[in-house]
């Protein structure tokens, strides 16, 4: 029986398509599944047409609607067909005549190329590189080297053709999809053996049969990275009415290859940029290691913020049906598992979570008691990055303590006095029945330690926020066996100050560690733009053994417009322009609840939810109860840079990037206290920045108003 599959391009199209072009694609694919071949070329409603002077009679189209079309590849053999894109009718046929498709000899997959653009613009460029003085951008890599990665002649032709990466630019959005990334990794700097690692050696099939260039039917599913098979009414309509979610649809190779490892010898790591598909990756390896459970086993899925909770729960709801084996799973922030061990230990005492504005004032009283002269900011961060980092719980552990870190200079005579103060501010919040909640992380971690690990694996999402306190509890959380951890995180995400040596807590993931380097969220151009906040700046990694890591190779598929930048004279007016960007996005299709605005501050994030609802336009704070994805809300979501960590929305305003915003004076410390902490605290507040315009998919605009933040200027805005 026929069958129409979906292409990748069309689910990154689909959330502009309205309600009625969705139900339109919907009634298509019934048709398929309803009729025979010789029905759906007869049949009149469908018009399943060839084109005159297409570059590949195989693409075809078929009515949606009135004003409507879809492309379709339509193979001579075999039953299914694959949808590539849906446009209005003009533009489907413009992009259909160009198209043409191939099946790729090295990956199997089914490939799509802009042919006819590419038979255009060659020749120029050829001509341009014969009389260029400068090396060819792949000069230095052969012609067997290029097609053992994939590179058809076609590609070939035209890759020898380009002399620097902004010719590559030009030529990427027209290639096939899996040559073109091949060609993006080789210009970024990556080697032959890291492009085929990465990109080539997951989309590898197992056959040793020769490939069969005029077998679509076969083709099509060998090329599950980019043709989703829907199998029921029911599945397809879900990503219909969830347009923003249905990219979850997909994996790529280097994804699947991570996600359903049978088995990993011990703690494995996932790395990579924003929108790369860590937390897809971590949600489907939960659904692995459920398949594998034995009778009493469960599950910790953890991450940092209550937010992400949120959008963890509603993932795995997503991807697991059954709800027993769900309810195997326990979704909590790693702070709200450790109160909970904390609160189930016997004759547990009930302590109030010390609030981190309190946290200051209560190290100055301790410093004043004790007739420590430093600073109360000093000892907080002391206390955070050594006693607690390393575990310390006597003056003679701390007397020893490694300091390598920290700014400030601490002689040995000095330390007694430090650790009296410690153990003063300590013993004043435990008279007051008050506790931070990494002093409860570490209770935690000491009552497991002595009672047994509850779970069987846990995987945690967000890792890079995560405190030394925290990971000896997830350490202590399950025993030290194969799939013991799974950890998803990004180090140029890390917001809140939290370094680590995994390998110093016995969590060793060498030999177990993937970076994933293909953005699936944002487009090219705000990619681009969002990186140079940090281009040039050493991030360490997660497991800070000396290493830095970097965006080399970190690339997207998706294209569109650049970011807008505004600025304006006052506050009033920047809102008066923020108001006029969200109608500009509502008028062009987007819905309410695909749009985000965010601020470093709470009060900006209050004005802008009012501006927006005095001017008609339905607006909500963000908070962590209801801030999952933003999917099927009907009104725009504000919250701080912070609570933005993890998700994501269609256009995303920017607001408020003033230079008293970032950095703000009272995150940063001053340097003539701490000097490493101060670059830190610098860095943190770059990455904040960074975080919030990469939540963006399609549209990013960026305001303030005043003096904009330096952070802007440096990167060239």
């Amino acid at each position: 029986m026929p069958q129409l599959a979906f292409d990748i391009g069309f689910f990154a199209e689909l959330p502009k398509l309205q309600p009625p072009v969705r139900k339109g694609v919907l009634d298509a694919w019934e048709k398929f599944n309803r009729l025979t071949l010789d029905q759906l070329f007869k049949d009149p409603g469908l018009k399943l047409e060839s084109l005159t002077k297409a570059k590949d009679k195989q693409i075809r189209t078929i009515r949606i609607d009135q004003f409507w079309r879809g492309v379709v590849l339509a193979p001579p053999s075999g039953d299914t067909f694959v949808l590539l894109r849906v446009m209005p009718h003009d533009k489907a046929i413009a992009w259909a005549l160009k198209q043409k498709s191939s099946i790729n000899e090295v990956t199997r997959a089914v490939e799509i190329r802009d042919a006819a653009t590419l038979d255009e613009i060659t020749p120029a460029y050829e001509r341009v590189a014969e009389t260029s003085s400068r090396e060819r951008l792949f000069a230095k890599f052969s012609d067997g080297d290029m097609k053992a990665l994939g590179i058809d002649d076609e590609t070939l032709r035209q890759a020898r053709s380009l002399v620097d990466q902004e010719q590559l630019d030009v030529f990427a959005p027209l290639l096939p999809q899996d040559q073109r990334e091949v060609l993006q990794y080789l210009a970024a700097g990556c080697t032959v053996e890291e492009v085929w690692q990465d990109i080539v050696a997951p989309a590898l099939q197992a056959s040793t049969q020769p490939v069969d260039t005029r077998d679509y039917e076969t083709a099509i599913r060998h090329s599950r990275a980019r043709i989703a098979l829907v199998s029921a009414p029911e599945e397809l309509r879900d990503i219909l009415e969830k347009p923003f979610a249905a990219w979850r649809v997909f994996l790529h190779p280097s994804q699947r290859k991570v996600a359903y490892r049978a088995s990993y010898s011990g703690p494995a790591q996932v790395t990579g940029g924003p929108g790369t598909g860590k937390t897809v990756v971590a949600l489907h390896r939960v659904k692995h290691l459920l398949g594998h459970l034995r009778e009493g086993d469960r599950i910790l899925l953890t991450t940092y913020t209550n937010a992400l909770v949120n959008a963890l729960r509603a993932g795995l709801e997503s991807l697991v049906d059954d709800p027993e084996l769900r309810e195997r799973v326990d979704i909590s922030t790693v702070d709200g598992f450790a109160s909970r061990v904390v609160a189930e230990a016997p004759n547990a005492v009930p302590l109030r979570p010390l609030m981190s504005n309190e946290e200051v004032s209560r190290w100055g009283k301790a410093a004043k008691a004790t007739g420590f002269t430093g600073s109360a900011q000093f000892l907080a961060q002391e206390y955070r990055h050594v006693v607690l980092a390393q575990g310390i719980t006597t003056l003679a552990e701390y007397e020893a303590a490694d300091r390598r870190g920290r700014g400030s200079r601490l002689t040995a005579a000095e330390r007694p006095l430090v650790w009296e103060t410690v153990e003063r501010f300590t013993a004043d919040l435990a008279a007051d029945g008050a506790r931070t909640w990494l002093q409860t992380c570490a209770e935690a971690a000491r009552l497991l330690e002595a009672k047994g690990p509850p779970y069987r694996h846990v995987v945690v999402d967000e890792a890079q926020d995560l405190h030394p306190a925290q990971w000896r509890l997830l350490r202590a959380a399950v025993p030290a066996r194969p799939d013991d951890l799974f950890i998803a995180g990004d180090p140029h995400q890390r917001i809140y100050d939290s370094k680590v040596s995994l390998r110093s807590l016995g969590i060793k993931v060498t030999g177990r560690s993937v970076k994933l380097r293909k953005n699936y969220r944002s487009t090219q151009e705000i990619l681009r733009w969002s990186t140079a906040l940090l281009i040039g700046r050493p991030i360490a990694q997660l497991d800070d053994e000396g290493r830095s890591d970097t965006l080399l190779g970190y690339r997207s598929a998706l294209h569109g417009d650049g970011p807008v930048v505004r600025d304006a004279p006052t506050e009033e007016g920047e809102l008066d322009m923020l108001v006029d960007q969200v109608r500009a996005w509502r008028d062009a299709g987007v819905g309410a609840g695909e749009i985000g605005v965010s601020a470093r501050f709470n009060k900006t994030c209050a004005k802008a939810v009012a501006r927006l609802k005095d001017a008609g336009i339905p607006a909500v704070t963000l908070r962590a109860a209801d801030s999952a994805t933003g999917d099927g809300t009907t009104a725009v979501r504000v919250g701080t840079m912070h609570s933005f960590k993890g998700l994501e929305f269609r256009c995303v305003a920017v607001i408020g990037v003033t230079e008293d915003a970032l950095p703000f004076p009272k995150a940063v410390t001053p340097p003539e206290v701490d000097t490493k902490q101060h670059e830190t605290d610098m860095l943190s507040e770059r990455c904040l920045l960074f975080v919030a315009c990469t939540r963006a998919r399609d549209s990013l605009y960026v305001s303030w108003s005043g003096k904009p933040s330096p952070f802007l200027a440096e990167a060239g805005v």
